[in-house]
């Protein structure tokens, strides 16, 4: 994703830096861009990546307009953000108050709850202990078998687990939580009832921060393994244009009440009798945004540095 910013900076007439961990000093990337530096050497591969001060104090000491975080990492991170603006650093994705409510898929189910778009059955938050997740799903009213514990931040299939029965659950949730903190750096989960065989459908939207949000059609990340999509494809097929519009209207609402901007995605479940719930708002770009691109002939990432400079839709 590194690279495939830089493409898009450069046929923009921009200038760009790259960082990198003492490990990836050889990695393409570095060489990629017009100037690149090294993170701390005293941190971990995955740690410097995730240091926000270090990221921002080369950012300024370099003269750095604006900051794409790619995917993964801190692209999800609020607090980044904040320092991003903090430093008169242009944040190439949504602002931080909004991070803050997509970053946490709990309080992104709390929002779509507000606007009546429909979710799956599950935890109204974090799980606060073991006890309570076992009480959420196997109590005088739980949900019951099958579940799946998700991290509460990132994405990616990582912290995430199904669980069909009792003697598995305690485990899974240990190691979602585990996973989650390493990848993420917060262990937060939640739990929701899984959804069998379902199509994972995902609304690719696009926003200016000046009102105007528009959606870019769908993909169809079906095909998995492991919870990692294997195959995208765009449009969905076999989808009734009924449920398509109801998928990009409600993927629409649901931004545009939250004063989005720019890149998104607002993913989907249908189930096996045509109904569909809400999953998760992915706040930045994926890593499968060039499906996209090839169907509409829209620069996913030359619109994200447009609309971060201040562009409008209108």
């Amino acid at each position: 994703i590194a690279i495939r910013v830089f493409r898009a900076a450069a046929e923009l007439g921009a200038k760009t830096v790259g960082i990198y961990a003492q490990e990836d000093r050889h990695s393409l990337h570095r060489y990629k861009c017009d100037e690149s530096y090294m993170l701390p050497t005293d941190l971990t591969p995955v740690g410097a990546y995730l240091s926000i001060d270090s990221i921002v104090d080369i950012a300024k000491n370099k003269g750095v307009d604006a900051i794409h975080p790619g995917y993964g990492f801190l692209s999800e991170n609020a607090r980044f953000a904040q320092k991003c603006q903090d430093a008169g650093i242009r944040f190439v994705g949504p602002p931080a108050d909004v991070l803050k409510k997509f970053g946490d898929k709990t309080e992104a189910r709390k929002l779509a709850i507000q606007n009546n778009v429909p979710v799956v059955p599950g935890t109204e938050g974090a799980i606060k202990s073991i006890d309570d997740a076992r009480d959420f799903v196997m109590g005088t009213n739980g949900i019951g078998f099958p579940v799946i514990v998700k991290a509460a931040h990132g994405g990616g299939g990582r912290g995430m687990r199904v669980v069909r029965k009792e003697s598995e659950f305690e485990d899974a949730v240990i190691i979602c939580q585990s996973e989650a903190l390493k990848s993420f750096g917060d262990g937060s989960v939640f739990i929701e009832r899984f959804v069998e065989r379902p199509r994972h459908i995902e609304v690719q939207i696009l926003a200016d921060g000046k009102g105007n949000v528009v959606h870019l059609f769908e993909r169809d990340c079906s095909v998995q393994r492991r919870h990692q999509k294997v195959v995208e494809i765009a449009p969905a097929s076999g989808i009734p244009l009924e449920l398509r519009e109801n998928l990009w209207n409600d993927a629409i609402r649901l931004l545009k009440s939250s004063n989005y901007k720019n890149a998104g995605t607002v993913e989907f479940l249908i189930d096996q009798q045509g109904r569909y719930y809400f999953m998760e708002v992915n706040p930045r770009v994926q890593v499968e945004h060039t499906v996209t691109e090839e169907i509409t002939g829209i620069d996913i990432v030359q619109t994200q540095l447009k609309v971060a400079d201040g562009y409008s839709f209108t």
